[in-house]
């Protein structure tokens, strides 16, 4: 037999399979392609992130540096030409918010007036101004029991109002001055002005007002006018003592402020001396470290404590306002 060699049978040319069969200039181009997209979006991604840093920089200059006042760039408003009927609306009955008093003392909340028998003496004024929960039992003969206004945060109205017996009948003279938001205050459902209001039925001659959401405007249009800071945009909230001072202003002819320490004074005080933030809280934190925390810190909502006190400090000749118990001058 004669054997016969086979070829094998070749197959016709199919159509090309994946991105092996693009011809090599065009699988070039692509690669190319796809490159530049890359480069671009990372290009883009990186201008993002970079004016991200500066703007957040920039922000956290303008806004958290506080210590030295930005503001004055006018004429300082004049806080005795304030409407007190606009400025305070009743919560129970329809009386006015009393005004005035020559003489005003305030008795901040400080541990500073531990130990100084000043109740004698504040008991003598004509009238006395009190913060928040700051109990007088117990303390009388430090910061005496006379209270012809207490102002209290929103977020102090349940401490206070869950004692009645040191806060409204111990002293049934007390006008009460409740300040917050209007979120807080006067939402229809639920407001802290109904949970007040429903305590004035059971303490029928308790005296209460709120301070209005067009005041609370006022309050801090004043801040940024004295500060160069708007409020909100730095993350701050106003201190009680902040409305405190400027409702004794308000009220008041001449105002003595008893216990409420200078603005340089943490930065000059003894590291080892802790003084309590609160009197009536001796294990509570410390006074300075307080101060310091909210002053310097950027995240969240806190007080500006040392700056306030800049602006009482500016204050105190042209409303005739005087510190002891530490002395400012």
């Amino acid at each position: 037999q004669v054997f016969q060699r086979c070829e094998p049978t070749s197959l016709p040319p199919g159509p090309p399979t994946g991105r092996r069969h693009l011809p090599f200039s065009r699988r070039r181009r692509e690669m190319s392609s796809n490159k530049e997209q890359r480069s671009a979006v990372f290009v883009i991604l990186f201008a993002l992130i970079t004016i991200l840093i500066l703007y957040s920089s920039n922000s956290a200059n303008e806004v958290f540096h506080y210590g030295s006042l930005g503001g004055r760039s006018r004429r300082p408003v004049n806080l005795k030409k304030w409407s007190i009927t606009d400025g305070y609306v009743p919560i129970l009955g329809n009386k006015t918010l009393p005004s005035r008093c020559h003489q005003c003392v305030i008795v901040s909340s400080s541990s500073h007036l531990l130990g100084t028998k000043l109740g004698p003496e504040i008991e003598r004024a004509e009238c006395t101004i009190r913060m928040n929960d700051a109990p007088t039992t117990g303390y009388s003969a430090d910061v005496g029991n006379k209270t012809t206004y207490r102002v209290v945060a929103h977020s102090s109205v349940f401490r206070v109002l869950r004692r009645p017996q040191e806060f409204v009948n111990r002293t049934p003279e007390t006008v009460f001055i409740f300040w917050g938001p209007p979120s807080k205050m006067q939402k229809p459902q639920g407001s802290l002005v109904r949970v007040i209001q429903r305590a004035g039925l059971v303490f029928p001659n308790m005296e209460a007002y709120a301070v209005s959401p067009g005041r609370m405007q006022q309050f801090d249009d004043l801040f940024r006018g004295e500060t160069g800071k708007d409020r909100e945009k730095s993350h701050s909230w106003l201190s009680t003592g902040w409305f405190t001072m400027v409702i004794a202003v308000e009220l008041c002819d001449h105002v003595h402020v008893y216990g409420m320490v200078p603005p340089n004074y943490c930065s000059q005080r003894p590291r080892l001396q802790r003084m309590p933030y609160h009197y009536y809280e001796p294990k509570g934190p410390d006074e300075c470290v307080t101060y310091i925390q909210n002053e310097h810190s950027r995240k969240g909502n806190h007080h500006r404590f040392i700056t306030e006190k800049r602006v009482f400090s500016s204050w105190a000749q042209l409303y005739g306002i005087t510190f002891s118990h530490p002395s400012w001058t």
